[in-house]
């Protein structure tokens, strides 16, 4: 698997800095830290390109390709995340010439990713037979039954899945281990918050990591969604924590 990433914005290096799973990403525990992402492999020797475009555009580009770099190498998944919308019109050029087969464009806020240009690019991304997913936020993003997408999925990045055990009757957290990520990283962060936690505080605690992480969903009423990206979000690793629990 070689990964190439497109990125603007603060979200983006975070989900870099988490498949690299450098020493100095997660500062969340501070001087508590007890280094629980030091079993967690890292993935930076997938990352073949890493292309970071500029926050500074003006609101309509009107030759997107002139943006786009012309050092790209060969990939077999692109990442393009919180890219301006009009440079994400390059992205079936962009697979094309890098060879890649699979391209996913997580969706933290709606204005940089409408419906309209989303429907375009998948569309013609489909035609050329690469496929392609639009998780909103990215942190949805489960099984697809795409080889490419998938392999990404299984190697730890995508809806949170959690391992809990419970003691004392079901009372208390005493064991959560992280299955698969958020890809930003923040699902470590919650599962440290909840051990040794009472099971009645759960959805407090799962509220209070998860926003203080913190999460990087837009606070913007999505128009699809009808709530805001970080609310799903929030709502994607208590659901997550609640199948943990049921199968403990």
């Amino acid at each position: 698997m070689r990964i190439s990433v497109f990125y603007t914005g603060e979200f983006g290096r975070k989900v870099i800095e988490n498949l690299v799973n450098s020493s100095t990403f997660c500062i969340s525990c501070a001087d508590l830290c007890d280094h629980c992402r030091e079993k967690r492999e890292s993935y930076g020797n997938l990352i073949v390109d890493i292309h970071e475009m500029p926050d500074d555009l003006p609101r309509f580009i009107e030759e997107p390709m002139e943006y786009i770099p012309q050092n790209m190498g060969e990939c077999d998944l692109i990442l393009a995340i919180g890219i301006h919308p009009d440079l994400l019109t390059t992205l079936p050029y962009i697979a094309k010439t890098t060879g890649s087969g699979a391209v996913i464009v997580p969706i933290e806020d709606h204005n940089l990713a409408p419906a309209g240009v989303v429907g375009e690019i998948r569309e013609k991304l489909e035609k050329e037979g690469i496929e392609c997913e639009f998780p909103k936020p990215f942190c949805s993003l489960g099984k697809t039954g795409k080889k490419i997408i998938d392999e990404f999925v299984d190697m730890g990045f995508g809806k949170p899945v959690l391992r809990i055990k419970l003691k004392n009757n079901g009372e208390i957290f005493t064991h959560v281990e992280v299955l698969r990520d958020a890809p930003c990283g923040s699902t470590w962060f919650v599962a440290k918050k909840l051990k040794w936690s009472d099971v009645k505080d759960y959805r407090e605690i799962i509220s209070g990591a998860h926003h203080s992480y913190p999460c990087t969903g837009s606070m913007e009423r999505d128009p699809m969604l009808k709530d805001t990206i970080l609310h799903e979000g929030g709502y994607i690793i208590r659901n997550s924590v609640e199948d943990g629990m049921e199968e403990s």
